[in-house]
């Protein structure tokens, strides 16, 4: 049985590959590593928390002495390295945080990795989930291929481009079998309502103020999560040892506009008076280092491995709001903080 190990597998989007390793291989044996900061959430996980091939650990990817004795004892064969500090604003109030999680936790990983692996390492992958944001900023016109130069503008994208940095190391300096993949923004069920569209659809469902930054002008490419957990499956089985694919989802929207379109769908979901949601959009001081647009060419990934996104966005966003409408009792544990009492029980790492 392949063992692989997870890392982040709580949160938003490894959550998501989490469950799809898990029900797509049962000849895997997937181990979730996650230290449950606010945004890890066992709850994500419920529906595969008892299958037969996962098993969940809690862990600090910062503490290098314990990532060492994981490896030496559970001898993973491969990782998917999702856990990260990802909101930009707590890392324009705490860079270190990120740091230490996104830098430091990434080496630890990689020198554990090494040495557990020595000797053997094209039987073995080190996968790397990295964000489009470490390329900094476009125009109006152009989008971030693999080739493009790095120029991250915020301190979260700056420790993500410092650890994509170190993971090619390790594949230069070591012979590491590694992969990297960019991705553009997320969306989908179990997200974290600090970001955007979760947060705007609790808010708007609760008739709370809905905040645009600046004037709503910034452009992002969304990327449907499950379509991203499929892109991490395929890129981790079919690539080539060294390789980077970026994954977006040709979805380029305005802020403003998203926000409108949810407005809009949300009157429709819960029956309002056209408009009624759009009363709720507060404009706020745009934040520091805000990049204006992100757009990913996901042509290498299409091409190479047959990889295609399968929504549109406006499908997708009807999706996730049915989801997070559906699933009351989930948005309420996150809001009141109740999910991070789901389990008593403390997930220590031991041998049994």
């Amino acid at each position: 049985m392949k063992k692989i190990l997870i890392t982040g597998g709580a949160g938003f989007i490894g959550s998501h590959v989490v469950r799809l390793f898990v029900k797509n291989y049962p000849d895997y044996e997937i181990i979730n590593l996650d230290k449950l900061t606010y945004a890890g959430n066992l709850l994500n996980l419920t529906d595969v928390e008892s299958a037969p091939n996962y098993r969940f650990i809690k862990g600090d990817i910062t503490d290098a002495a314990f990532i060492n004795e994981l490896f030496q004892l559970e001898k993973p064969e491969a990782v998917i390295h999702l856990a990260a500090e990802s909101h930009v604003d707590r890392s324009i109030s705490n860079p270190m945080e990120f740091v230490m999680t996104n830098v430091i936790g990434t080496v630890n990983l990689l020198n554990a990795a090494k040495e557990s692996w020595k000797g053997n390492y094209p039987q073995h992958r080190f996968y790397h989930v990295s964000t489009d944001e470490v390329y900094g900023a476009l125009g109006e016109i152009g989008m971030f291929t693999e080739s493009t130069s790095y120029d991250p503008h915020s301190p979260y994208s700056a420790s993500k481009a410092s650890s994509d940095h170190f993971v090619r190391a390790y594949h230069d300096t070591y012979g590491l079998d590694v992969v990297i993949s960019n991705c553009s923004n997320n969306y989908g069920s179990h997200h974290f309502p600090e970001k955007l569209i979760p947060l705007a659809i609790n808010n708007l469902k609760n008739n709370k103020p809905v905040p645009v930054y600046g004037k709503g002008e910034n452009v992002r490419d969304w990327l449907w999560v499950e379509d991203h957990a499929r892109a991490i499956d395929t890129i981790f089985h079919q690539s080539k040892s060294g390789d980077t694919y970026n994954i977006g989802g040709h979805n380029e929207w305005k802020n403003i506009d998203l926000i409108h379109l949810l407005c809009k769908i949300m009157d429709q979901k819960l029956g309002r008076t056209p408009g009624t949601s759009a009363e709720l959009i507060t404009y706020v001081t745009d934040r520091a280092g805000h990049d204006l647009r992100y757009a990913i060419d996901s042509t290498k990934l299409q091409e190479n491995l047959g990889w295609v996104p399968s929504l549109q966005f406006e499908e997708g966003l009807g999706k996730t709001v049915d989801w997070y409408l559906e699933n009351v009792t989930w948005l309420e544990n996150v809001t009141s903080g109740h999910y991070q009492e789901y389990y008593n029980q403390q997930y220590e790492y031991n041998e049994q």
